[in-house]
């Protein structure tokens, strides 16, 4: 059979054409919630209409955050190859539900779908991650696939836009559905097998990853062994792992607060109407792509002169962190709409610089077999943070008002940096006697 030239970077590809689908599908409720609302709730208030907004966000964040669990469970029980499989399949028929949501219990309902599945996409990254990756382009691997998301939102205004010129929103969501079921084609024609039995990997790019991931010597005999594979409890007993739960929650409510509000700020504080918000909405996340790009090549560049894992990690996201906390005090005034998107694209630029290193330590700290289980925990932590704050966000944005959100997220930053300096004092492969 043919071998596949350098196939480890196909599947982070295919993995991150997920995360842009995957943003396409979640950000159409957003870009069109002014179509929607006018449609479903005429007459209705401007508060109003924001308070069942936040309401059917926060349902979907909640289910978001249970899906990040149990799809985490999944990955471990069925692999990356079939669970992302079964997840995209699950939210690619959610987003075509949406055609057929008349109300405020509806959407709730099918945005509850959506988020559960959705939720796969995350584990299932990070598993993929650790399988398919040496430690020293793991980094670079998570950058890429967390670009995709902010593709994501780059494509999906525009793209949204320019459809809402020729249809109504029920068939833009039902447009946006077919592009999931596309993604399985080639997910199953590519993704044949793990590393380890892929039958048209090479055998040098074969024995590159996996001795690439062979960073633990456990029993210190001088050999590498397969890595430490705690069970759930033993894991949760690491407070290196609450470090990581810790910061994806603190971090994770600030993506949240411009991925769920930006088309709604614009709206409240400057007017602009759908087809506006379609060609501005996405400048942040150009931000965001560069970030997540140059977070990854600078953990591997760090990797590759010599440094150790635990300072690569704390130097980038330290970094990420010190640029994202101006940014929100910035925008308590920001002058202008395009001022406001530009502070978010640097804003945004700093979260994913942080983000991806923050989400490949449970890979550098365990053995791949619980990656996930650790994964979804912090997912679940970090969703749970982002529909808290989702949820507060009507209520503490009264009269177009948005500086107390902006002043939670730099504390939230601020939060994140502390949890990774004091709960991992050494981020490394761990042993199973280190608590």
């Amino acid at each position: 059979m043919n071998k596949t030239k350098g196939l480890r970077w196909w599947v982070v590809g295919l993995v991150a054409l997920a995360a842009i689908i995957n943003y396409i599908d979640r950000q159409a409720f957003g870009a069109l919630w002014q179509d929607i609302a006018a449609d479903l709730f005429p007459g209705m208030d401007e508060d109003s209409t924001k308070t069942i907004y936040g309401s059917i966000m926060t349902v979907f964040i909640l289910s978001y955050a249970a899906g990040q669990t149990l799809f985490g469970k999944i990955f471990d029980w069925i692999g990356t190859r079939l669970g992302f499989a079964l997840s995209i399949a699950v939210w690619s028929l959610a987003t075509f539900l949406h055609s057929v949501a008349q109300g405020m219990l509806s959407f709730s309902i099918i945005r509850g779908l959506l988020g559960v599945a959705e939720a796969g996409n995350w584990p299932g990254a990070s598993k993929a991650n650790a399988e398919w990756f040496p430690t020293k382009e793991r980094a670079f691997a998570q950058g890429i696939f967390n670009s995709g998301a902010a593709i994501g939102g780059i494509v999906a205004y525009p793209f949204i836009g320019l459809l809402s010129a020729y249809m109504g929103w029920q068939s833009i969501f039902i447009c946006v559905s077919v592009l999931g079921f596309l993604w399985l084609i080639p997910w199953f024609y590519i993704v044949k097998a793990p590393p380890k039995d892929h039958p048209k990997l090479s055998e040098e790019e074969r024995n590159y990853i996996l001795s690439g991931q062979k960073n633990q010597d456990v029993n210190e005999d001088g050999t590498y062994d397969d890595g430490y594979s705690p069970d759930t409890g033993k894991l949760l007993s690491h407070k290196e792992s609450w470090g990581v739960i810790i910061a994806s929650a603190a971090l994770d409510p600030i993506w949240w607060l411009f991925i769920g509000w930006i088309p709604y700020y614009l709206d409240d504080v400057y007017g602009m109407n759908v087809k506006e918000i379609a060609f501005t909405a996405w400048l942040p996340y150009v931000g965001a792509m560069l970030g997540a790009w140059f977070g990854g090549l600078l953990a591997q560049n760090r990797l590759g002169s010599g440094w150790s894992i635990d300072m690569t990690r704390k130097m980038v996201i330290t970094l990420g962190c010190v640029i994202m906390i101006p940014c929100f005090f910035l925008l308590r005034d920001p002058g202008s709409a395009i001022n406001a998107v530009l502070i978010m694209a640097v804003l945004l630029f700093g979260f994913q610089t942080a983000i991806g290193n923050v989400q490949t330590i449970p890979s550098d700290l365990f053995s791949g077999k619980v990656v996930g289980t650790l994964s979804g925990f912090a997912g679940t932590a970090a969703k749970l943070a982002g529909a808290g704050l989702t949820f507060l966000v009507p209520f503490i944005t009264t009269g177009g008002n948005y500086t107390p959100a902006f002043l939670i997220g730099g504390a939230l930053a601020f939060i994140a940096l502390a949890s990774i300096w004091f709960l991992c004092p050494r981020i490394e492969a761990l042993k199973p006697n280190e608590g």
